[in-house]
């Protein structure tokens, strides 16, 4: 029951945007510079989409642990998901600062990752695995098409996303260390045709 109630309390706290860091930002250490209009609102709308990214992955891998065969399956995906609040955390705190918002539509994101995290369980550790790492190789992807995105000068929100992406390169390697199968080509393409979709709406919405 505990287990339960903490979940669920995590839960409401990834759709609330309201997330608990243990580690400080990456951004703490790094001056800010000044941005344009423009460039402020481009830079809040990237890591909103990133903000999305960890409000999924939270749900994503609370579907994982659920349904997850092995405890110490179930234990890796609950380590990985604590931080990923770090990255929920620190997207959201830049958000603010650069006088964005997170997306609108972060209950609808939530509730669409923990059904497939939860049906990726279901099949297995080896296929949750699988699915996990594929999500983590396509997010560094992601995550390094940000940093060429951004401003040159704004190192704050730079020093956020490059750390984001080494967690991100940990977690599949983890995933890989403990026996993640390789998906299928199609299901490949489907996962980068689905967060193509959440990207371009969330860059807006």
């Amino acid at each position: 029951m505990d287990r339960l109630i903490a979940e669920f309390d995590r839960a409401l706290r990834a759709v609330a945007g309201i997330a608990r860091a243990e580690r400080p930002s990456p951004a703490t250490a790094v001056a800010e510079t000044p941005l344009g209009d423009a460039q402020k609102a481009h830079v809040a709308a990237l890591m909103r989409v990133n903000h999305v990214g960890e409000v999924c992955a939270q749900a994503l891998y609370q579907g994982q642990a659920l349904t997850a065969r092995r405890p110490e399956s179930r234990g890796a995906l609950e380590q990985a998901a604590r931080e990923e609040e770090d990255h929920l955390a620190w997207s959201a705190e830049r958000i603010r600062e650069l006088g964005g918002r997170p997306s609108l539509l972060n209950p609808l994101w939530y509730a669409g990752a923990f059904a497939i995290g939860a049906a990726a369980g279901l099949l297995g550790d080896r296929w949750n695995f699988a699915f996990l790492a594929e999500t983590e190789r396509q997010v560094e992807e992601h995550l390094t098409g940000h940093l060429e995105a951004l401003p040159p000068e704004d190192q704050r929100t730079r020093a956020v996303v490059e750390a984001m992406r080494a967690d991100e390169a940990r977690h599949r390697a983890s995933a890989l260390d403990l026996g993640a199968a390789e998906l299928p080509e199609p299901a490949k393409r489907a996962m980068r045709l689905a967060s193509r979709v959440m990207t371009t709406v969330a860059y807006r919405v």
